[in-house]
C-alpha cells in the first residue's frame, strides 16, 4: 500500500506499517457497530470459524463506469439499513448472513491491469511478492487435516494458462495451478468410488479414476526430484530451507492429485474417518479427458467442484479451499452455457470481450447486456455454493454458519480494471465470529487488512499479512 493512498492511517515506524487506531476509527465514522461486523478476536472469541472457502470469478464486475455510471455490484446506504446492488440481488435470501463491503483496495502499483490485480488478490502485496492467504492458512490452522489445501479449478488451465493466471501462491513470485479435473479430485479425496456419469461423452469413461501410464511416469519423475530436493535441502541455510519446505508442500500436494485415492485418505467405496460423512458422491455429467475444457461443459463442472469443495469440509479432509473458475481475460465463452439466459449458439462471447463494454453502462449494448448476465451467473453459482453448505447440518447450526465464504475477483469493473473498490462478498457464520446483515464502508482500506481479519476468525493469530500492517480495527475486537 502506497503512503499516497492513506497517509493519516498509516506511519512508516518499522518495516511494517502499523496503523492508527484513532485515524482509522475516524475514517470509519466511528462506528463501532460496523466495526464490530467480525465479531471478537480469537483471545475472546464467541466462536472460531472451522472452513475457510475463496470463490473467485474473473474480469471483474459492473463497477463505477468512465463516464461515471453508479456501480450495479456495490451496495447502498447504511451499515443495517443497505440495499443490495443490482449483481448481488440474488443475495437476497442470505443478506443476513453476508458482510458487503465499499471502499476495500488493493493499492495502486499495477492499478489497471488484471494480471497486477490476480497477483495482489490473495498475496496482499505488489507483485504477488508473498504467498497468499489460503497457503498461509493452510500451514497453520489447517495443518491437521488429510489436505491442508484444496485447489479446485473449473476450467483454470484452459488455453495453455500458466503463472499470473493463477491466484494461489505457495512461495513469493510463484504459483501453483488448480485441479480442473473433478473426477480426479474426488479420486484423490476420497477414492475411486462415489463419481457417476450422467451423459455417455465422446471418448474414455467419464467416471474412470485410473492410474494412467502417463500419470505413473509423472509420479516416477517427482520421486526421484524428492531425493535430489531432500539432499539439496541438506546444505542450505535456514532462510533457503524454509523457501524449500514451501516448495515441498506443493510438490506433496502434486503427488496426491496425480495418486487418485492415495493423499487424500479415501477408502475407495467413499467413506472416510474424517467428520463421520457417509458415501461422498459427484455427478460429472458427460465429462471426459477430450471434453474437460468445453465451454458447454463448465456449468457441469462447476456444479461438480462446489459438491467436492462442500464434501470436503464436511468430511473434514480440508479446513481451507479455493475455488477457482476460469482465470483474468478470461476467453470462456460463457453464451455456450446450455439452459443459461447468457445462452446464444449463434455467437461466441467471451468473459474478457464482454469485459469491455465501452465507456458507460449501456444497455442497448450487447457487450454491456451479456456482461450483466454473465456477472449475476457468478453471483448464482455462489449462491449454488451457500445453498448446498446451508443444507448440511453442522457444529453451530450448518456447514455454513460453522463456515466463511468470500467471493471475489481480482479488478473492480472490468472495462477499466481499477483495483479500488474491490467487489468482495464475505458470507456464513464463521462458527460465531462472524456477524452479517451489514454493509461495511472501509474509508479505502487495504483488502489485506481483511485477510488479517478473518485469519483470526479462523482462530490464526496473525496481525499483520503482505503489505498489511494491521486487522481492521475493532473489526474482530
Amino acid at each position: 500500500m502506497s503512503r499516497s493512498m492513506a497517509p493519516a492511517l498509516w506511519r512508516p515506524d518499522s518495516r511494517l506499517w502499523r496503523p492508527n487506531r484513532r485515524s482509522f476509527l475516524q475514517a470509519l465514522g466511528g462506528s463501532a457497530a460496523a466495526l464490530a461486523a467480525l465479531g471478537p478476536t480469537p483471545a475472546h472469541a464467541a466462536g472460531t470459524a472451522d472452513n475457510i472457502l475463496f470463490f473467485y470469478f474473473p474480469d471483474g464486475v459492473p463497477g463505477w463506469s468512465q463516464n461515471g455510471d453508479a456501480s450495479l455490484w456495490h451496495c447502498t446506504g447504511g451499515e443495517t439499513d443497505f440495499s443490495l446492488g443490482h449483481t448481488v440481488q440474488a443475495l437476497a435470501p442470505f443478506r443476513d448472513r453476508c458482510l458487503f463491503f465499499n471502499g476495500l483496495t488493493m493499492g495502486d502499483t499495477d492499478n489497471g491491469s488484471h494480471p497486477g490485480g490476480a497477483k495482489k488478490l490473495l498475496t496482499a502485496s505488489d507483485h504477488g511478492n508473498n504467498e497468499s492467504i489460503d497457503q498461509h492458512l493452510s500451514r497453520s490452522v489447517g495443518s491437521d487435516r488429510p489436505w491442508h489445501h484444496l485447489y479446485l479449478g473449473a476450467q483454470a488451465g484452459a488455453d495453455g494458462a500458466s503463472g499470473d493466471k493463477f491466484i494461489t501462491y505457495p512461495v513469493a513470485g510463484s504459483t501453483m495451478a488448480p485441479e480442473d479435473d473433478p473426477r480426479r479430485a474426488f479420486s484423490s479425496l476420497f477414492g475411486s468410488g462415489g463419481v457417476s456419469s450422467g451423459g455417455s461423452g465422446s471418448g474414455d469413461d467419464g467416471g474412470s479414476t485410473e492410474t494412467d501410464p502417463a500419470v505413473a511416469r509423472r509420479l516416477s519423475v517427482l520421486d526421484a526430484s524428492m531425493g535430489e530436493i531432500h539432499d539439496l535441502k541438506a546444505r542450505l541455510g535456514t532462510t533457503e530451507k524454509r523457501k524449500l519446505d514451501l516448495h515441498l508442500e506443493s510438490l506433496y500436494e502434486l503427488e496426491g492429485r496425480l495418486n487418485p485415492g492415495g493423499s487424500g485418505g479415501g477408502s475407495g467405496s467413499g467413506g472416510t474417518d474424517w467428520g463421520g460423512c457417509d458415501d461422498p458422491s459427484v455427478e460429472v455429467g458427460s465429462l471426459t479427458d477430450s471434453n474437460l475444457y468445453d465451454p458447454a461443459l463448465f456449468p457441469d463442472i462447476i456444479s461438480a467442484q462446489i459438491d467436492i469443495a462442500v464434501q470436503a469440509m464436511a468430511c473434514g479432509m480440508t479446513r481451507v479451499v479455493t475455488l477457482q473458475c476460469s482465470h483474468h481475460t478470461s476467453d470462456l465463452i460463457m453464451s455456450r452455457f446450455p439452459g443459461s439466459e447468457m445462452y446464444d449458439p449463434g455467437y461466441d462471447m467471451r468473459s474478457h470481450q464482454a469485459s469491455h463494454y465501452g465507456s458507460g453502462h449501456d444497455w442497448g449494448s450487447r457487450e454491456f447486456a451479456a456482461f450483466d448476465q454473465q456477472r449475476r451467473y457468478w453471483v448464482d453459482r455462489f449462491v449454488e455454493l451457500l445453498t448446498k453448505m446451508d443444507s448440511i447440518p453442522g457444529r453451530t447450526g450448518t456447514l455454513l454458519d460453522d463456515s466463511i465464504v468470500v467471493l471475489c475477483t481480482e479488478v473492480c469493473d472490468g472495462n477499466t480494471h481499477q483495483h479500488h473498490d474491490l467487489p468482495v462478498v464475505v458470507a456464513g457464520g464463521g462458527g460465531g465470529a462472524l456477524h452479517g446483515g451489514r454493509l461495511l464502508n472501509t474509508g479505502g482500506r487495504y483488502h489485506g487488512d481483511l485477510w488479517v481479519a478473518l485469519g483470526r476468525a479462523m482462530g490464526e493469530d496473525m496481525w499483520s499479512f503482505g503489505s498489511s500492517g494491521s486487522v481492521l480495527d475493532g473489526v474482530l475486537t
